[in-house]
């Protein structure tokens, strides 16, 4: 197991998840809002920035 001086010299953050998190995996919180972002998204598109 890591010491805390290795955790605290790391530059990778240490992450904690809750795992209550888990039950809106796949569930659409605000479908109007999603539905808008995507109208927008068909209409313009994705930025060349962003595009991987």
């Amino acid at each position: 197991m890591k010491t805390i001086d290795k955790l605290n010299n790391s530059k990778i953050p240490v992450i904690t998840f809750n795992k209550k998190l888990e039950q809106f995996r796949e569930v659409v919180l605000f479908p109007e809002k999603l539905e808008k972002a995507n109208e927008i998204l068909s209409k313009v598109g994705i930025p060349e920035n962003l595009k991987r």
